[in-house]
């Protein structure tokens, strides 16, 4: 997709780094020419934005398949992939093949197999991936178990100026868990973990890291004791980050009660502490991005007993939605929420997007925050509607989209 023609977004509310401001974007070649108090220069297109939000378009930072009707619909333009594919993103050829597959409209950044077969044993070949266009190396839904390989591939990482995105939950203490170690898992007779398999993780690979002087980017970080393990790490200097995904900030283990299935997930709902400790953490920027992680499951994953069934959810059209709760519920404001979806993880990333920036490229939603609507697992774009907030009402929808200064129909 190559822009045309220069395009006025006038009429809205800019999201910045400075805070929210009236007033209008320009986007030339694709790119951000002006922003702020100006008006359309003569021949260009204008959108007239009514008042509505006009915002980055989101970076969804550790996807698990690139579902674009339901990323355009969540107001998403970019998406890191990760290497948990068939077969895994292990190789340069595949790497090169997936960074290409999203476009004109949507661009899909991969992250590389930090092992071969993701099975945690040898090194994959990192340099080489990168030179295909992976963007980040990734753990996938497993730990490293061996801790010498681990730091290793943090070694390697940290040469290339890569960031690892890891997985946070001692592999021999989870073993065949579905549900976090309590009262809920033990009434409902459910194979548990205890929720101090995160921190036990994230201590060795925090240490790890600051050994290697790498980035690290761990993708869920859901407990209060994790959470704390992360914020002590920044405070002494450590490159690390924290994400999470709405379910972690909406639900409990108490959605698990009735085994619905599409509350399974990896990791597994947390007692309503942890719920808070998560909340608190968005709150002190200690958890620095919130992505979908979408992970479509159909019936043949799901319908079946919950030990059975497949851990997952269909996140992207509903990460938006969801970001905009904590907002109205004054626990951050708007630009901190887009700072969440968008800068941050393009920031992480090393990609040319996630702000509303002169020169950057020209990836913009214009969402109204307060447009109601349902969410239905049956009317989702997504591949399948494995969502754990089936039925629920919420407000913000993306209304239009653009991608390099063009307009996505959705």
């Amino acid at each position: 997709m190559k822009q045309s023609r220069a395009l006025t977004i006038a009429n809205g509310q800019l999201v910045t780094a400075q805070g929210m401001r009236r007033g209008a974007v320009r986007l030339v070649d694709g790119r951000v020419a002006e922003m702020g108090d100006i008006r359309p220069s003569e021949g260009d297109q204008v959108h007239d934005a009514k008042g509505m939000v006009v915002a980055p378009g989101l970076v969804d930072l550790g996807v698990f398949a690139i579902d674009k009707p339901a990323f355009h619909f969540g107001g998403i333009t970019r998406a890191a992939l990760m290497p948990d594919q068939a077969p895994p993103l292990d190789l340069p050829s595949r790497v090169a093949h997936v960074s290409k597959s999203g476009k004109p409209d949507f661009w899909v950044h991969p992250l590389a197999a930090g092992t071969r077969g993701l099975i945690g044993r040898e090194i994959a070949e990192i340099a080489l991936m990168c030179e295909a266009g992976a963007k980040g190396i990734a753990t996938g839904r497993a730990w490293v178990a061996d801790a010498g390989v681990m730091l290793r591939l943090l070694q390697y990482a940290a040469m290339l100026d890569l960031p690892v995105v890891a997985h946070a939950e001692d592999a021999a203490l989870v073993g065949g868990a579905v549900a976090t170690s309590g009262e809920i898992a033990t009434r409902r007779g459910l194979p548990s973990a205890p929720a101090e398999a995160e921190a036990i993780a994230l201590a060795r690979d925090i240490a790890l890291a600051e050994m290697a002087r790498a980035r690290i980017h761990f993708r869920q970080v859901t407990t209060r004791r994790g959470l704390d393990l992360v914020r002590d790490a920044k405070s002494r200097g450590v490159s690390v980050t924290a994400g999470v995904t709405p379910a972690h900030f909406m639900l409990s283990d108490l959605a698990t009660v009735d085994f619905r299935t599409f509350a399974r997930l990896s990791p597994p709902l947390r007692c309503e502490e942890d719920r808070q400790a998560v909340r608190n953490a968005i709150a002190d920027g200690t958890i620095d991005v919130i992505s979908s992680g979408h992970d479509p499951r159909g019936p043949e994953d799901k319908r079946l007993p919950f030990s059975d069934a497949e851990p997952g959810m269909a996140g992207a059209e509903t990460l938006l939605a969801m970001v905009l709760t904590l907002v109205r519920d004054e626990l951050i404001d708007l630009p901190r929420a887009f700072d969440l979806v968008s800068t941050t993880p393009a920031r992480i990333l090393g990609v040319e997007a996630g702000r509303l920036t002169r020169g950057l490229e020209a990836d913009i939603a214009l969402v109204d925050p307060d447009k109601p609507w349902v969410v239905q697992s049956e009317r989702m774009e997504a591949t399948a509607g494995n969502t754990p907030f089936d039925g629920q009402p919420t407000q913000g929808r993306v209304v239009a989209l653009f991608k390099g200064g063009v307009r996505i129909d959705r």
